[in-house]
């Protein structure tokens, strides 16, 4: 039962930012694996940030160095934190528990939240 809300989404130019929000409930959110995925139109979903509880961090390739995966457990809260936004950064963007031993998800899905970088 457990249920994830994703916000903080829009439309940005490329180069902008974006922080996302990823509100968990009805879950014991600090012992998860949490993380970040996106799907684009057309292309499978895709890990884009996992960070373990204890605060290990994973990336994947395209946007290492440019977006950065934290939480606040008080508040049961997991945010990405976008830079240097690229076109090719469109996407709809998720949040899940994850499986650590293979960056797999463990939950349901949520809305998503849409991101859009475009001049």
């Amino acid at each position: 039962q457990v249920q994830f809300v994703e916000s903080g989404g829009g439309l940005v130019q490329p180069g902008g930012s974006l922080r996302l929000s990823c509100a968990a409930s009805g879950t014991m959110f600090s012992i998860y694996a949490m993380g970040w995925y996106r799907q684009a139109p057309g292309k499978q979903r895709e890990l884009v940030a996992a960070q373990a509880s204890g605060g290990r961090t994973h990336y994947g390739d395209s946007v290492k160095g440019r977006f950065t995966i934290s939480r606040d457990n008080a508040k049961n809260t997991l945010y990405l934190q976008m830079n240097s936004l690229k076109p090719e950064d469109t996407a709809v963007y998720y949040c899940n528990t994850i499986r650590i031993a293979t960056m797999t998800p463990l939950g349901s899905w949520g809305q998503g939240t849409q991101v859009t970088v475009s001049s």
